[in-house]
């Protein structure tokens, strides 16, 4: 007998036909009253609901059937695709109807334009319009009309809806005179068409769609590269001591993999034999390799570099730091809240306004409007609706988002979305990574203590340049990188050279021996050091600085101090992002010490160390449970939690891949003023954006009432529905030019 599980199910699905933050209020509201649904969370950013539910009361099919009754899907997955693969080929498939659209009406508008404004006297020019028309509104418009019907199903209006009503009143109001231009004639009126504010509406708010379509087009792109780290097949070792290629997914905690030279380490698990030096860099961000053997740790992703090791599984699967990291990702991006797009939070309360102007204004003309009354009633309905129809509303943010990106780009910021350029002016605290972010990320040589005369010291740099030409130590390219500008010539070759996994590397040179690595290395070759490269180690040591020694067969000549310098634009910039009131912190993955000498230097009151990539997601949303709006900057997939926790997410363009895909605004360079120039560019763009709505408003507060005739009782004015159209006209033309300012601001602002 088959029993039904008691336990909840908590999981998140894909959401298709969501077309604005309305759309994901229905949605919610319709899976949280069917039975046996306890939670459902809709985030409209990424298109997926939370949901729990009682497996008892209902199930997925059941909850994908409500949804569709209503105009929506529950995306479920399958054996053939999981819901972020449907979910991504349904974006891609809108993002492409989208396209198509606004192409197909802007070819007929065009023509449409081109009559309306230079032809309208040329014969059948009604007719020619309304052929042009009819395809844009019903065919690439079609959208605006089915959304705002699926809003009225649910006693709910947006922006569609007043797009819907005021192109669509128009359209078949230009109808009617197409057809029966005697029905005004004989009342003494022009029979006027308004076929082409119909279509350039439809082309403008197609165009904004475009671009937040383009914006939401590529959020799974980071969790598809993060689960890309993790190798597909391993190598096994059996019982026996045979090897075997097999499915990663076969893989159990216990069994034991052999680890090669540049593979990628499939599973979280312990070093059982061998040396090598692993790559660490996703987890702890911090540049230099970690030294691996018998009993140490090492993670999923991580990446071996020299050496080969057997290591056994401890933990798999769902159970590893890398899915960890992919799943913590997935939670926080899912996380924030509804994107609320200003113009459909103003829609909840314009729409319902104007639609109720209109009808009154129509009511009041047939109740007091004398002869002509009714007719008088319905232009004034219809021309309140083309002055108010959202043409301008729908370009006040598009068009600073367009102009304000193309300033970033010019600027080396490349900014995702509206929604990022809002957070990041409401941006109260700043988390910079401390490597590649505001170091450089790369080790080189920043100091040097020698124990030898300056006249001999030009030798041993050749030395160093040939022993670490063979080393594939990291170390050797910041010593290799010094040697080359100490030096320009006369290298010498090697008579032997060996590498001493761990410690260095030896090598011989006519006929002498050289010794180059680790204090540790000395010691195990009895080698002498003096009392002026001890006191000049402690005085590294104390600096945070990774020291490479370098000795003859006899003694230790010279230390060499490597560290990851500070960029030289981080002091600058940080005091700048201080300036414009931030509280700024610093993050890393390096020990306090290290981390202290940093943030003194750039001026940093605040910083935490020693942190995994769960501890800066974790400070994160400790800071915004203090009520904190944060913007974390990082480079590297250790920031990619955090990054995506954040309010605003800034990615340093030299950094990973994955840590660019997840942020909300990527710096093209390395150079870390770039950064409070993101910020006043936010700054600027939204205000410019509030200034255009600002205008647009005005328009309306003006223009609807003289719609709806309150001068006619005074001087007998009456708005004509054609002046109403440049009226509406004008106002986009004020929007745009006011966008176009943006481009000459300058990128100061505090």
């Amino acid at each position: 007998m088959n029993t039904i599980s008691t336990e909840n199910i908590k999981e998140t699905y894909g959401v298709g036909g969501m077309s604005c933050a309305a759309c994901a209020a229905s949605v919610e509201s319709q899976l949280q009253h069917q039975p046996g649904v306890n939670q459902a969370t809709v985030n409209y950013a990424n298109h997926t609901v939370l949901l729990e539910f009682s497996p008892a009361q209902t199930n997925e099919t059941t909850l994908q059937k409500s949804l569709q009754s209503v105009g929506y899907d529950l995306i479920i997955a399958t054996e053939e695709a999981s819901t972020a693969d449907q979910l991504e080929a349904q974006q891609q498939k809108k993002l492409q109807q989208i396209k198509r659209n606004v192409i197909g009406a802007s070819v007929l508008t065009i023509p449409l334009m081109i009559i309306a404004m230079g032809f309208p006297e040329m014969p059948y020019a009604n007719f020619l319009m309304l052929g042009l028309t009819t395809p844009i509104l019903l065919l690439f418009g079609r959208q605006f009309y089915q959304n705002a019907w699926k809003q009225a199903r649910h006693r709910q209006v947006n922006m569609d809806t007043l797009v819907a009503l005021s192109t669509g009143i128009a359209f078949l109001f230009s109808v009617f005179n197409t057809l029966y231009p005697t029905y005004w004639q004989q009342k003494g009126l022009e029979a006027h068409v308004y076929f082409e504010a119909s279509a350039v509406i439809i082309v403008f708010i197609l165009l904004g769609r475009l671009l937040e379509e383009r914006a939401k087009s590529g959020t799974s792109a980071a969790i598809k590269k993060l689960i890309g780290l993790q190798p597909q097949t391993v190598t096994r070792i059996d019982k026996v001591g045979n090897q075997e290629t097999v499915s990663i997914q076969e893989i159990v905690v216990g069994d034991t993999i052999l680890v090669k030279p540049g593979e990628k380490i499939p599973v979280d698990g312990v070093v059982l034999k061998g040396q090598s030096l692993v790559d660490e860099s996703m987890i702890t961000g911090e540049p230099l390799p970690v030294s691996k053997s018998s009993n140490d740790q090492v993670f999923t992703g991580t990446l071996n570099q020299k050496g080969s090791f057997q290591l056994q599984a401890q933990q798999v699967g769902e159970a590893t730091l890398l899915a960890q990291i992919i799943k913590n990702v997935q939670q926080a991006q899912g996380s924030k809240a509804p994107v609320q797009k200003l113009a459909d939070r103003i829609a909840s309360v314009f729409v319902p306004t104007v639609m109720g102007i209109a009808i009154i204004s129509w009511l009041v003309w047939w109740a007091f409007g004398g002869q002509n009354a009714f007719s008088q009633g319905l232009l004034a309905m219809v021309t309140v609706l083309i002055i108010a129809c959202p043409c301008a509303l729908g370009l006040a943010t598009p068009t600073a988002i367009m102009v304000g990106m193309g300033k970033g780009a010019e600027n080396g910021i490349l900014i995702k979305d509206a929604e990022s350029l809002e957070q990041a002016v409401a941006a109260q605290v700043v988390l910079l990574d401390k490597t590649g972010t505001i170091t450089q990320g790369t080790p080189q040589v920043v100091a040097e203590a020698w124990d030898l005369p300056d006249e001999d010291q030009q030798h041993w740099w050749r030395i160093l340049q040939a022993i670490e030409q063979q080393s594939e130590h990291p170390l050797a390219l910041a010593v290799l990188a010094a040697a080359k500008n100490k030096i320009k010539e006369n290298e010498l070759s090697l008579d032997g050279f060996e590498s001493i996994p761990g410690k260095g590397a030896t090598a011989t040179i006519q006929g002498l021996d050289y010794w180059v690595g680790n204090e540790q290395l000395m010691k195990d070759q009895q080698l002498q050091i003096s009392e002026i490269l001890l006191k000049e180690k402690e005085q590294f040591l104390a600096k945070g600085y990774t020291l490479v020694w370098v000795a003859n067969a006899q003694k230790a000549v010279a230390i060499l101090a490597v560290a990851d310098t500070i960029k030289p634009s981080s002091h600058k910039a940080i005091a700048q992002l201080q300036q414009q009131g931030k509280q700024v912190y610093m993050l890393t993955g390096d020990h306090a010490s290290s981390a202290q000498l940093v943030a003194q230097e750039v001026g940093i009151q605040h910083f935490e160390a020693g942190m995994l990539p769960q501890d800066k997601a974790q400070f994160v949303r400790k800071l915004q449970s203090e009520g904190k709006t944060v913007a974390m900057i990082g480079d590297g997939i250790n920031d990619s939690e955090a990054l995506a926790q954040a309010d605003m997410s800034i990615a340093m363009g030299q950094g990973s891949d994955i840590a660019i895909d997840v942020a909300q605004m990527t710096l093209i360079s390395s150079d870390l003023q770039k950064l409070p120039q993101a910020f006043a560019l936010s700054r600027q763009t939204m205000r410019t954006i509030r200034q255009n709505l600002f205008w647009a408003f005005i328009y309306n507060l003006i223009g609807i009432p003289i719609a709806a005739g309150l001068l006619y009782p005074i001087n007998g004015f009456m708005l004509n529905p054609m002046l109403a159209g440049a009226a509406m006209a004008l106002s986009s033309v004020s929007v745009v030019g006011n966008s176009l300012r943006l481009k000459w601001a300058k990128l100061n602002d505090k």
